[in-house]
C-alpha cells in the first residue's frame, strides 16, 4: 500500500472508532440501564452520564492531544491512544455497576482524544496542497458517517449478543489499525512547543462540573450544594480558562483563529447544529425503545435513511456550494433538518415508522446532507493550510462539547422519565437549535470570493 494511501488509512480508522463510539452506545442505553440502574428514578441521569462522560474527556483533551502529539511524536502518540482506547473499551465491556462503567467511559474518552488531532497532523504532513483538501474531506466524511451509523450496528450487537459487545468489539479495529500503524513513519518532532496542561485541567474542569450539575439537578434539585457547587466551581473554571487561553505561551486553542470571520461564524453555527444532532439522536433512540417498544436493531435501522442520504449527497453539495457560495446551503439545510424533527411531533406511544417518524427521519437526512460538506470546507477553508489541523480539531470539539452541554439539559426539556410529551418537546427543542444554526449561518457566513478565470 502507498506510504500516504496508509496514511490516510490508518488518520480515517483512529478516528472512526473514536468518533463511533460516541454514537454506538445510544442504543445500547435501555439495555445498559435495565441491567445497571439500581433506582427506577435515576435510569435517565445514568444514560446521559454514559453519553456525556465520555464526551467530556473527549471535548476538554482533544485540543491540548495535538501539543502532546507535537511533543512526542504524532506516531508515538497515536500509538498509545490506539492501545489505551483498546484497554478502556474492555473495561466498559465488563463494569460491574453503572458507576464503573461511568468512569471507564471517562477514561475511554481520555484515550479518544489522543487519536483524533494526531490523526489529522499526520495527514496534514503527508499531504500538501489539494490533496490535503481532499483528504482531510475524505477523514471528515468517514467520522461524521461514524457518529451516524453508530446507532446501527450497536442494536445489532445488543439483539443479537449483549449491550457489552458495543464497548468488546472495538479491539478488533484498533488492532487492525495497530497492525497497518507499523507502515507509517515517526515524523518528526515540533520543537519549542509545550503542552498547556493548565488550560487542559481547566477546560476538564469546567466541563465536568458544570455538566454535574445540569444531569444531577433533577435528582437533588437547584437548592442543593450537591449541585449549585459544581456548577460555580465548573462556570468560574470555564472563565478563568478563557482568561488563561490568552495568556499562556503555547494555547490549546490559539485565539488568534477566531479573528477569522467565517471560522467564528461557522463554529457557532456547528454549535447549535451538533448540539441538535447528538441530542435529538440520544431522544429518538430512547423513545422508539423505551416507549415504542422498537427492538435495539429495529430503533438502529430507523436512522440509517440519515446515513444513506449524507453518504449519497454530501458530495453533490459539497460541489454545489463550491460553485454558489456555502452560504445559502448552510442556512438551509439546517432548517430543512429543523422541519424534519418537527414533523415527528404526529408520532404517538406506538410511534408508527412509515408515517410517523420516517418522513421526519428523511427530511432531517436530506438537511444534514445539504449542511455538511459546505459547513466543513468553509470552516476549514477559513484558516492557513499549515493551521487546518488544528482548525478541524477545534470544529471537532466545538461539535463534541455542544453535544454533550445539550445532553446535559436532557432532564430538564424532558422531565424525569421519557414520555410522548417530553419527546415532543425535545423534538421542538431539536428543531430550534436547528433553525438556530441555519440564522447563524445567513447572518455571519460570507461567499469567499472567486477568482474571476
Amino acid at each position: 500500500m502507498d506510504v500516504r494511501r496508509r496514511v490516510l488509512v490508518v488518520a480515517i480508522l483512529a478516528s472512526f472508532v473514536s468518533f463511533l463510539d460516541g454514537s454506538v452506545v445510544n442504543v445500547a442505553l435501555p439495555a445498559i440501564s435495565a441491567e445497571l440502574a439500581t433506582d427506577p428514578d435515576q435510569v435517565l441521569g445514568l444514560q446521559q452520564w454514559v453519553v456525556d462522560a465520555y464526551l467530556i474527556t473527549l471535548g476538554a483533551l482533544i485540543l491540548v492531544a495535538g501539543s502532546v502529539s507535537d511533543v512526542y511524536g504524532r506516531r508515538r502518540v497515536l500509538w498509545w491512544g490506539l492501545v489505551g482506547f483498546g484497554v478502556t473499551s474492555v473495561l466498559c465491556a465488563l463494569a460491574p455497576t453503572g458507576a464503573a462503567l461511568i468512569v471507564a467511559r471517562a477514561l475511554q474518552g481520555v484515550a479518544g482524544a489522543l487519536l483524533v488531532p494526531s490523526s489529522l497532523a499526520m495527514i496534514v504532513s503527508a499531504f500538501t496542497g489539494a490533496a490535503q483538501g481532499r483528504a482531510i474531506g475524505i477523514w471528515t466524511a468517514w467520522t461524521g458517517t461514524a457518529s451516524i451509523i453508530g446507532p446501527l450496528l450497536g442494536g445489532v450487537f445488543v439483539d443479537t449478543l449483549s449491550w457489552r459487545w458495543v464497548f468488546g468489539i472495538n479491539v478488533l479495529p484498533v488492532a487492525a489499525t495497530l497492525w497497518l500503524l507499523r507502515g507509517v513513519a515517526e515524523g518528526e518532532r515540533l520543537g519549542g512547543r509545550t503542552i498547556d496542561v493548565r488550560g487542559a485541567m481547566l477546560a476538564a474542569v469546567g466541563l465536568a462540573g458544570t455538566v454535574f450539575a445540569l444531569i444531577e439537578q433533577g435528582r437533588f434539585g437547584w437548592a442543593s450544594p450537591v449541585v449549585w457547587g459544581p456548577l460555580v466551581v465548573g462556570l468560574a473554571a470555564l472563565v478563568a480558562f478563557g482568561v488563561w487561553e490568552r495568556r499562556a505561551p503555547d494555547p490549546m486553542l490559539p485565539l488568534a483563529l477566531f479573528e477569522r470571520r467565517n471560522f467564528v461564524w461557522g463554529n457557532v453555527a456547528t454549535a447549535a447544529i451538533y448540539g441538535a444532532l447528538y441530542f435529538g439522536m440520544f431522544v429518538v433512540t430512547l423513545f422508539v425503545q423505551q416507549v415504542a417498544g422498537y427492538s435495539a436493531t429495529a430503533a438502529g435501522l430507523a436512522l440509517l435513511p440519515v446515513t444513506l442520504l449524507l453518504l449519497a449527497l454530501s458530495t453533490t453539495f459539497g460541489t454545489l456550494a463550491g460553485r454558489y457560495g456555502p452560504r445559502l446551503f448552510m442556512t438551509l439545510g439546517p432548517v430543512l433538518g429543523g422541519c424534519g424533527f418537527l414533523l415527528m411531533l404526529t408520532a404517538t406511544a406506538q410511534a408508527s415508522y412509515l408515517t410517523q417518524i420516517l418522513p421526519g427521519v428523511l427530511l432531517f437526512g436530506l438537511g444534514l446532507a445539504v449542511t455538511v460538506a459546505p459547513s466543513t470546507a468553509t470552516i476549514l477553508g477559513a484558516v492557513r493550510p499549515q493551521d487546518a489541523g488544528i482548525g478541524s480539531a477545534v470544529n471537532n470539539a466545538v461539535s463534541r462539547v455542544a453535544g454533550l452541554v445539550v445532553i446535559a439539559f436532557a432532564g430538564l426539556i424532558i422531565g424525569p422519565r421519557l414520555d410522548v410529551e417530553g419527546f415532543h418537546r425535545a423534538l421542538v427543542v431539536t428543531a430550534a437549535l436547528l433553525v438556530v444554526g441555519g440564522l447563524v449561518s445567513w447572518a455571519g457566513i460570507r461567499n469567499p470570493q472567486r477568482t474571476p478565470t
